[in-house]
């Protein structure tokens, strides 16, 4: 079977399973404290800002399955590039490299460099994540230092969580498109 056949019919076997998600039992989620202590570990501290983050989104979406540590770079001017690579890792113990970029349009300008601690709901499998998320940013919760937003592919919801370097202002939509190899085409 052709690689570009098998992943379609993965990807076909992955939105199966993703319309039979049932509600995720507690032993197989992170509870908040835990993400807390493995959040504070990968930012280098606990701030208040990062606990209020983490608040909101369990406040929002509840118990996450999964979640990526990771690092991102993306610029705009209008038009904007997105780039990220880091680790799934799942309350299972399965850990597996991901890659992700995207563009996006909008009133939108400036540049960043991120590290990034994604929370993610929903996610039937590790290949299930291989997909693009559309989102809107710019209407960013965002509190001493962090930003948390919000995308959504079916039932499964990321919150990326962001602290970084840089300056960049404006709102714009578009998606982010995740693969298990790095890409330079966002599209």
């Amino acid at each position: 079977m052709h690689a570009p056949l098998r992943r379609a019919v993965a990807l076909a076997l992955a939105a199966l399973s993703l319309a039979a998600v049932t509600p995720a039992r507690a032993e197989d989620t992170y509870g908040q404290d835990e993400i807390l202590t493995k959040a504070s570990g990968f930012f280098g501290d606990v701030s208040e800002g990062l606990a209020k983050a983490i608040e909101k989104a369990f406040r929002d979406q509840g118990r996450p399955n999964a979640y990526i540590t990771g690092e991102e770079g993306s610029g705009a001017f209008v038009v904007g590039l997105r780039y990220g690579q880091g680790t799934l890792e799942r309350k299972s113990g399965a850990r597996r490299s991901v890659y992700w970029n995207g563009p996006s349009i909008g009133w939108d300008v400036g540049g960043n460099a991120s590290k990034v601690f994604m929370l993610v709901y929903h996610l039937p499998s590790e290949d299930a994540i291989f997909q693009r998320f559309p989102g809107v940013e710019g209407s960013l919760y965002f509190v001493a230092g962090f930003g948390l937003n919000y995308v959504q592919s079916g039932p499964i919801v990321l919150a990326p969580i962001r602290t970084g370097v840089g300056l960049r202002a404006g709102a714009s939509a578009g998606y982010l498109s995740f693969t298990p190899r790095r890409s330079w085409i966002p599209f």
